[in-house]
């Protein structure tokens, strides 16, 4: 049995073109084919490309908008029969039955200039960042909050993972994709162990209220960390598995396993979800439920640079303590040396011990004394002899 040959697809500024031709959104594409509109975007800009029956899903929905969509050698005869009929009309209208006929002929006319080009004004970086901001922001505080089940957790990621950002933006903003950049920092505070340390995120935070959201957010609770951001980034967000496995520094075997395992996990305490279509449906409608808002964007840049302004005092003041600790040490050092004390050596000259001499008079009546007293102590015990 031979595999068919996967349906071509026209480049990716192509598709956009054909999409934006045909009026249409990127949800609404996303809806037709039956993914999210992250993955449209990420075909648009040609970080991904669709396989198997999303590929042919979507070539023939752009094989249909290219065939509604006039070429560009068909855009002048077009405008060209309209300018004449319009002119025909003006004439009729006008009463200018004479010149009509000669007015209604074609006459060949000049091409029309090309329009010159548009460059749009380049974006300052806060612009750009608050760009990112508002286009991200509100997504990632959503799939924060299904990998941690708190709300409060979820913006304080998004915040954290943005600040950082901001604080490292001249990185961020020629990578190729921020969106993912930002979005795996979130991602990496979101599922710190630590968390579980911090006094206000001991308690577990109140449940959603509908009972089928609850049994999800439980569901996806009890699996391990990785198992469920792999869920999340595949089923969730869209990522293709090539991109799922480099986003949580897995191999791609390791991340089809992982997400194996997720979906079996969550099929045998919730049977309706086995199918991953449903399953993107719930997720989206649980993230949906809560007011989950992140900061505004100045309000993060505010915070991002406090903090940096804050550790950068703090280096400052801890390279003065030990410069200032170095210049002590060498101020009250020793300035000369010192050798040790050498091992002790055999002193010569000393004189001989004598053996004792006879008693004086005063050293022979204390002996006599002592003696004397030893007796008259009190009674003792004196063993006898057998």
């Amino acid at each position: 049995m031979t595999q068919s040959p996967a349906p071509p697809l026209p480049p990716p500024k192509e598709r956009r073109r054909l999409r934006e031709a045909g009026s249409l959104t990127q949800a609404q594409v996303a809806t037709e084919v039956g993914v999210s509109r992250e993955t449209v975007r990420s075909w648009e800009t040609g970080r991904t490309n669709p396989r198997g029956r999303k590929r042919e899903a979507y070539a023939k929905l752009l094989t249909s908008l290219g065939e509604d969509t006039p070429t560009e050698e068909q855009l002048p005869a077009e405008e060209a029969e309209a300018a004449v009929e319009d002119t025909a009309e003006i004439a009729r209208l006008a009463g200018l039955a004479g010149l009509a006929a000669t007015v209604t002929e074609p006459q060949p006319t000049p091409p029309p200039p090309p329009p010159a080009p548009l460059t749009p004004a380049p974006l300052t970086p806060t612009q750009a960042f608050d760009a990112l901001y508002a286009f991200c922001a509100p997504a990632l505080v959503r799939q924060a909050y299904l990998l941690t089940g708190r709300r409060e957790l979820a913006r304080e990621s998004v915040e954290r993972a943005f600040q950082v950002a901001w604080q490292r933006w001249p990185e961020v903003a020629v990578d190729r994709d921020p969106a993912g950049w930002v979005r795996s920092v979130a991602y990496e505070y979101a599922l710190s162990p630590w968390h579980r340390f911090r006094p206000r995120y001991r308690h577990p935070e109140p449940p959603p209220p509908d009972s089928a959201d609850r049994a999800l957010l439980t569901a996806l609770l009890k699996l391990p960390p990785s198992y469920r951001r792999t869920l999340l980034l595949y089923d969730g967000v869209g990522l293709g598995l090539a991109e799922t496995a480099a986003e949580t520094e897995a191999s791609t075997p390791a991340a089809a396993n992982r997400l194996l395992h997720a979906r079996e996990a969550l099929a045998a305490q919730l049977p309706d979800l086995s199918d991953p279509t449903e399953l993107h449906r719930r997720m989206t409608e649980l993230a949906s439920t809560g007011r989950l808002h992140a900061a505004k964007p100045p309000t993060v840049r505010f915070v991002g640079e406090r903090r940096t302004v804050f550790w950068t005092r703090a280096a400052i003041a801890f390279t003065v303590a030990i410069i200032g600790a170095t210049t002590l040490t060498v101020r009250t050092a020793p300035t000369h040396y010192e050798p040790p004390v050498p091992l002790g050596e055999r002193v010569e000259g000393v004189p001989a011990r004598v053996v004792q001499g006879s008693l004086s008079e005063e050293e022979v009546a204390l002996r006599d004394r002592l003696r004397s007293g030893m007796t008259s102590g009190p009674e003792r015990l004196a063993p006898l002899g057998r």
